[in-house]
């Protein structure tokens, strides 16, 4: 049985949880950034989940498994493992920044359109505080698989020493 294989996707997705809410937080900290290194103001970063390839997943975890062949046997009662987790990047968000009337402002643009506007963030706070709360439920989530499934792995030692 591919036993370990739950612990090892509920875990990618704690991984790939806890980098979402890395970059919700850089991006609520630089939510009022006008000017970054390169003069410009700074871009709303986004976390890009991806699932991985079963071979892939397979194959790094295939030390922890107690099933090598990955086919389903009648006899011993195993099955195939389907899943295979998901990796995770970030990319930037190429939305309009938020323009702010300051004319006043050294940053305000000279001319054309937006004469008389200062380019900001494009960071929402209240959109970003609710994806924080969402990864932080998914993130639970998946601990809480871990928990269940460490408990009737548990359960099922019990039932072999009886």
């Amino acid at each position: 049985m591919k036993f370990f294989n739950t612990f090892d996707t509920a875990a990618s997705g704690m991984r790939a949880e806890q980098f979402r809410m890395d970059l919700i937080s850089e991006n609520i900290a630089n939510a009022h950034t006008a000017k970054t290194a390169d003069g410009t103001p700074y871009r709303r970063k986004m976390a890009i989940a991806t699932a991985e390839q079963k071979a892939q997943f397979d194959s790094e975890f295939s030390s922890a498994s107690f099933d090598a062949s990955g086919e389903f046997d009648t006899k011993s009662g195993t099955a195939s493992y389907q899943g295979g987790g998901v990796s995770v990047a970030s990319a930037n968000d190429n939305s309009d920044y938020n323009w702010v009337y300051d004319p006043t402002n050294p940053n305000a643009c000279q001319d054309g359109d937006h004469k008389g506007y200062v380019a900001m963030p494009n960071v929402n706070i209240i959109s970003e505080m609710t994806s924080m709360m969402q990864a932080t439920r998914s993130y639970e989530a998946n601990a809480t698989i871990v928990e269940s499934a460490k408990a009737m792995a548990m359960k099922a030692l019990e039932i072999g020493r009886g």
